[in-house]
């Protein structure tokens, strides 16, 4: 473990675990990034080489620009707030969970506002669940940190 200094003076170190969930959570959410912006540069020919169907790419491509902007909002938002733990910031928590609140947005446009969820399909259903619940934890550790005075 590693200490960090508070103002008064009192030592708080830093939990092998802030290392291990941190790590993960950049890595796993470097995926997101990487699924947007190849999916903003090399388009259809992505998606299609990742798998979806024409179906699925039509339906990513006819997205509404603030649905692109709120995408980007989750999946940069999501890798800030990842390295935002390994920098031990509070700040890391809140950046968190507007992500979540942008993923949510996202899945609500995907199931109720349009027929994504029939598209989709069931997979993309259980990725969404996965998605959600690993933001939810990362909100959740950054939070108890950052009360326990380990994120500054």
């Amino acid at each position: 473990m590693t200490g960090v200094s508070t103002m008064n003076g009192a030592r708080i170190r830093t939990p092998w675990h802030l290392w291990l969930v941190g790590v993960v959570a950049v890595l796993f959410n470097a995926i997101g990034v990487f699924d947007f912006v190849m999916s903003m540069t090399r388009g259809a020919a992505y998606m299609a080489s990742a798998g979806m169907t024409p179906a699925q790419i039509e339906h990513y491509q006819q997205m509404p620009a603030w649905m692109t902007v709120d995408w980007a909002v989750g999946v940069f938002g999501a890798f800030l707030g990842s390295v935002l733990i390994l920098l031990r910031n509070k700040l890391a928590w809140p950046v968190l969970a507007v992500s979540l609140a942008a993923f949510l947005l996202s899945v609500a446009y995907t199931y109720v506002l349009t027929d994504g969820g029939r598209i989709m399909g069931q997979q993309m259903a259980v990725t969404s669940a996965v998605i959600a619940g690993l933001l939810a934890f990362f909100i959740w550790y950054a939070w108890v940190m950052t009360r326990r005075g380990v994120l500054k």
